[in-house]
């Protein structure tokens, strides 16, 4: 070895020995930090611990201290809740994969989070652990950590496999059996859970939760007495919250025992359950169904029906059977309209067969006593015979459906649901059907719709009573159809078969008046004696009967006769004598007692101010002025007439009678002048026509015959040269309609006035025409005629006209145009049922136009005639009642309302029977107001939209009763069957909203709307 070579030796052995010195205090340092890091995490300063760990990692060259560091970091990261603590771990593990605490670290962080009771962290963790890496003892620990978290997260399936791994642990095993039991009890697994619950039941710790399971358990497994034992031995030591689920322990058991008495106080004493976001307990259906069954058996329908009727949107079988016993607690109290609703509602379910047909036998039943609002009770009743055939009440049902056709008297639903049904007993209730369906049209002025349906009940002559009464209405339809030859034929059939019906009351009058109608007098007189012979008590037929037969005799010249039953009329004075009055004085005039007439005119004139017939009376006294040649009187009356009317038809008559006057005594200007004003201002009239050609004669003596002429020319309407064929033409239209041959009296009455525009006979030729075409029911056709004559001067035509043509507009709901023809009407008509026609219409019209004061003015005014029969004073009431209601002055509808419903019939005492019921649940009178919502349903239920509306205030009274489920029931059955009203729907809906949020704040099976 060479010097050199030495000293370079030395000085390696010299440099290395140096490295290891320094490596040597590097590690020793770092150890020393290590150590520190250490201590600061045993004692949980893990930020410092972190800190000081993280220095020491990046310093040290040791790889297995290095690895150390980072499990130390990660931990920490752990404990302190950082953001990276998970990453930091599983960095970790994948950095390190040969270290020892690499199973270590997911079991730390594991238990950790567990400790910490973050049980989803800590499934995380623990599902990453090698459990066989572990040791026995660390085994134990994983397995109930691991089951218990899985547990605490509800994953059973899991928790069951770990906490099964250590049931026989001495340390955890009693825990895992108490959890494993609580999963088997959570699973409706009674047999298991009670086999582990057995097992720790010794252990203090689980006592006080064993006692209410185990308790429970018992119940679960019908164990009732022991459940019942076990809950009472709980009740002392237990809060309020468990003194709760222990009474309705309790309190089922003794139900399910069926000692119901015993049951009562503790389902009572329960609470009810908390859902998961309510801060209040409450029961559910089947809670209140148990109270009340307790209830229902004890006797005590008052509160069984208290709970019952707490169920609401129910459907299972328990609320079938609640609903059921409901509708038999109501009718042991006598609430039938209550047990109706509820039976619907149970033969609606089918969960029990045997409760479904018994609640529909009852439905059915119910339905035919009191009525039913929702569907006619024949339809109910028909239902169930269908879907029960063999049921042994069949005859009983039958019965009752017949009978059901007339009590129902939803005549037109009942003809549909017996037309194709061929029983005797059916064909039997058709001919009584069909027969009062004809009373309701013949009452509603349909009388050939009314006619068909007395038709159609003749065809079935099953009882000899309706065979007869059809007869006599058929009858009547013809009369009022003007067919009076039928209307006769009609009248004397039935006088043979009509012995025992209440129709032979007045059968006299009813021939006397087709007798007189036909003009067949002498028989007409006969009648009218047999009937006023017969008949001392009805004032009102006896007077008209009175006038009838004075109205014979005087147009059979019997006027002694007729002055005679002129007088009686007026003796009885069941209607107003000014009719009589008048027609009395007329015959003393043609018995040729002119100044006796006189006498009696002038004293009507006086009499009876506002008589219609008062410018008869003065047109008739100005004539017999004349005739007792008192030609200043008859002037002056003359002049009083054309002043105090106008309108009046027999002004034209009046100027005309004047003008002859005037002629008869050579004063021809004064003559000219009325003649002229006549055929000016009243032109086309036959009085114009005979003003024309007597002013002719006048201008003829005077020499003037070219003044006549040129005055001629003015008057559009006179055709000198053409007359003769105009008279022709005319008159031999006239003789078709005189002979009844309607078709060809109509073309040539139109030949007529389109060959002769301004024909002397045009005004009567447009009101047979229109006559004519009414006849036919071509009201169209009619209407332009008698628009001609209401539009030409007033006119013998001209009120028979008004109310022809002001109808048609009626009947096309044309109210603008039908209100100034009823004006003139009410002011023109000399017959007084035209005035009460005008204004019932205008009542009706300005109601239509929401002219409510003027509707209520002529209401009035209708209501103050004595000349009106119930329809019209029924009408009269409504109008006013309706438009009190549109103006909210309910005080007077309610007023209304009542005169109505004395003397309505049909859809109008349906109005006004609902409005009685909403009046008085207003007025808080809920019972009563409910009374007469039967009352509505059973003899209006085919007017469905009141019966519909009756409904909802009915909802409302139930509610306010106290009583939900009828409530909602009802509510939910007019939203089902009613869609074609509405607004009653969106009332119904918007109520059983408010109903539903209500109840849910104290029933969980309540969905809120």
């Amino acid at each position: 070895m060479t010097k050199n070579s030495f000293i370079f030796l030395s000085l390696a052995i010299c440099f290395s020995f140096s490295l290891l010195a320094q490596q040597s205090a590097a590690y020793t340092s770092n150890m020393v930090d290590y150590q520190k890091a250490l201590s600061l995490y045993n004692n949980n300063q893990f930020l410092a611990a972190q800190s000081l760990f993280g220095s020491v990692k990046k310093t040290t060259k040791e790889e297995i201290l290095e690895s150390d560091c980072a499990y130390y970091i990660a931990n920490c990261a752990v404990r302190l809740n950082q953001l990276n603590a998970d990453q930091l771990v599983e960095d970790f593990v994948k950095e390190y994969p040969t270290s020892t605490k690499r199973n270590t670290a997911y079991v730390d962080v594991a238990d950790y989070y567990f400790e910490n009771s973050k049980y989803a962290y800590a499934r995380k963790w623990y599902n990453k652990v090698d459990e066989n890496a572990l040791a026995r003892k660390e085994k134990e620990k994983f397995y109930f950590n691991n089951g218990y978290s899985a547990f605490s997260t509800k994953q059973y399936r899991d928790a069951k496999k770990y906490l099964s791994k250590v049931e026989t642990s001495q340390e955890y095993g009693s825990q895992a059996k108490y959890y494993i039991g609580f999963m088997a009890y959570e699973g409706d697994d009674y047999n298991q859970a009670n086999a582990y619950f057995e097992q720790v039941n010794d252990q203090e710790r689980y006592k006080e939760k064993l006692s209410y399971y185990q308790a429970d358990l018992n119940f679960k497994l019908g164990n009732f007495q022991k459940a019942i034992e076990l809950a009472k031995e709980r009740l002392p030591e237990s809060n309020d919250e468990e003194v709760s689920e222990l009474s309705k322990i309790i309190g089922e058991s003794y139900f399910n025992l069926e000692e119901y008495a015993a049951a009562i106080p503790y389902l009572t004493a329960y609470k009810g359950k908390k859902g998961k976001r309510e801060k209040t307990a409450k029961w559910n259906n089947t809670d209140f169904y148990q109270l009340g069954y307790a209830h229902y058996k004890q006797g005590d329908y008052e509160k069984a029906i208290s709970e019952f009727n707490k169920i609401i949107d129910g459907n299972n079988g328990i609320a079938q059977n609640a609903y059921y016993h409901l509708g038999e607690s109501y009718i042991k109290l006598d609430k039938k309209q209550e047990a109706l609703n509820a039976f619907r509602y149970a033969s609606e379910m089918n969960f029990d067969e045997k409760i479904q047909e018994d609640a529909w036998l009852n439905y059915a039943k119910i339905s035919y006593e009191i009525g039913n609002p929702y569907q006619p009770a024949p339809q109910v009743l028909d239902g169930y015979l269908e879907k029960y055939p063999k049921t042994p009440y069949k005859e009983e049902i039958e019965t009752l459906l017949i009978d059901s056709y007339i009590t129902s008297k939803n005549y037109k639903e009942a003809l549909k649901l017996l037309e194709g049904k061929n029983s005797f007993e059916n064909k039997v209730a058709y001919q009584k059907v069909a027969f009062y369906r004809g009373i309701e049209l013949y009452n509603e002025n349909q009388y050939l719709e009314a006619e068909s349906l007395f038709d159609a009940s003749l065809k079935e002559p099953r009882d000899d009573k309706f065979t007869a009464r059809a007869t006599f209405w058929k009858a009547e339809s013809d009369y009022n159809l003007s067919d009076y030859e039928d209307a006769l034929v009609g009248f004397k059939e039935f006088q043979l078969i009509g012995s025992n019906t209440p129709e032979t009351e007045n059968l006299d009058y009813n021939l006397a008046y087709t007798y007189f109608k036909l003009k067949n007098y002498p028989k007409a007189t006969e009648h009218f004696n047999n009937f006023i012979s017969n008949k001392k008590d009805d004032k009102v037929r006896l007077n008209d009967a009175y006038l009838r037969m004075g109205d014979t005799h005087f147009v059979t010249s019997n006027y002694s006769a007729a002055v005679s039953a002129y007088n009686n009329a007026i003796k009885i004075g069941a209607m107003d004598a000014d009719y009589p009055a008048f027609q009395k004085a007329i015959s003393i005039g043609y018995l040729g007692q002119s100044s006796k007439k006189i006498k009696e005119l002038e004293q009507f004139i006086l009499d009876y101010q506002t008589s219609k017939l008062r410018d008869d009376a003065m047109y008739e006294l100005g004539n017999s002025y004349v005739k007792a040649n008192e030609t200043d009187k008859a002037i002056k009356i003359y002049d009083r007439l054309n002043s105090e009317y106008k309108m009046s038809s027999f002004v034209p008559k009046s100027l005309l009678r004047q003008g002859l006057v005037f002629y008869n005594q050579n004063e021809n200007e004064r003559a000219l002048n009325k003649f002229k004003t006549v055929a000016n201002d009243y032109p086309k009239t036959p009085e114009a026509v005979q003003a024309v050609s007597t002013a002719k004669l006048i201008y003829i003596d005077l020499g003037r015959v070219d003044d006549y002429a040129n005055w001629v020319k003015t008057l559009d309407y006179v055709e000198v040269t053409d007359s003769e064929l105009d008279n022709a033409t005319y008159t031999a239209a006239e003789k078709q309609y005189l002979d009844g041959n309607t078709d060809r009296a109509i073309k040539q009455f139109n030949g007529y006035v389109n060959e002769f525009p301004n024909g002397l006979h045009l005004l009567q030729a447009h009101f047979y025409l229109g006559q004519l075409y009414y006849k036919k029911d071509l009201v169209a056709n009619a209407a332009p005629h008698y628009t001609f004559i209401v539009e030409a001067s007033q006119n013998e035509y001209t009120e028979e006209a008004l109310s022809r043509l002001s109808q048609y507009y009626l009947e096309e709901k044309n109210w603008n145009q039908a209100i100034p023809l009823l004006k003139r009407l009410e002011v023109e008509a000399n017959f007084p049922q035209n005035v009460v026609f005008a204004q019932s219409n205008l009542m009706k019209a300005n109601y239509q136009l929401e002219n409510y004061d003027e509707a209520v003015s002529y209401a009035e005014k209708v209501l103050a005639s004595s000349k009106i029969d119930n329809k019209i004073k029924s009408d009269a009431y409504v109008i006013m009642a309706r438009s009190a209601i549109k103006t909210d002055d309910e005080v007077k509808a309610k007023k209304a309302y009542a005169n109505v419903e004395k003397v309505a019939t049909g859809e109008t005492a349906a109005e006004a029977l609902f409005y009685n019921a909403y009046f008085k649940s207003k007025d808080a009178k809920y019972e009563a107001s409910n009374i007469v919502i039967q009352k509505l349903a059973k003899d209006y239920s085919g007017f469905k939209y009141y019966s519909a509306k009756g409904l909802v205030v009915m909802a409302k009274n139930f509610y306010a009763l106290d009583d939900a489920f009828q409530a909602t029931y009802i509510l939910e059955s007019v939203i089902e069957n009613f869609a074609e009203f509405e607004d009653v729907i969106d009332e119904a809906k918007e109520e059983l909203s408010k109903i539903k949020t209500e109840e849910a704040k104290t029933n969980s099976s309540i969905q809120p709307e």
